[in-house]
């Protein structure tokens, strides 16, 4: 492996920041102050000007879909991710993906959590009824 200097840095339990030298003693840097305030205006200008994130407004929000909060919905009913997934007859891991924010749901999949949300007990009866 070459010779090459990793620099560390590391906030210490005493809120110094300190620097990690290759051979592990540790050298004090200067504390940097606080942030400088800005102003409401040039923080909206920023916002502005970024182009990967554009402010929120009403004609964007409609455009907006709404994601299922599938995680508060599960835990609102009370129950785990293996009785949630069992119960309703979704793959676990498709659960689980949902909930890291790995996936979404489709469309379909987000209706039918809609109606879990708003009738449970519906889905489960209709579910158990089912040939």
């Amino acid at each position: 492996m070459k010779d090459e200097t990793i620099i560390v840095r590391r906030r210490k339990t005493d809120r110094k920041l300190v620097r990690v030298l290759p051979d592990g003693r540790e050298k004090v840097l200067p504390d940097p102050g606080p942030l400088p305030r800005r102003s409401d205006t040039a923080i909206k200008a920023a916002a502005l000007s970024d182009l990967d994130n554009k402010p929120r407004t009403l004609r964007r929000e409609k455009k907006l879909r709404r994601i299922p909060q599938v995680r508060v919905m599960r835990k609102a009913l009370g129950l785990t991710q293996e009785e949630f997934a069992a119960h309703f007859h979704i793959p676990l891991g498709t659960l689980r993906d949902w909930e890291q924010g790995k996936s979404k749901p489709d469309t379909c999949a987000r209706a039918y959590l809609k109606v879990i949300a708003r009738n449970p007990k519906a889905v489960t009866d209709a579910l158990e009824t089912a040939p």
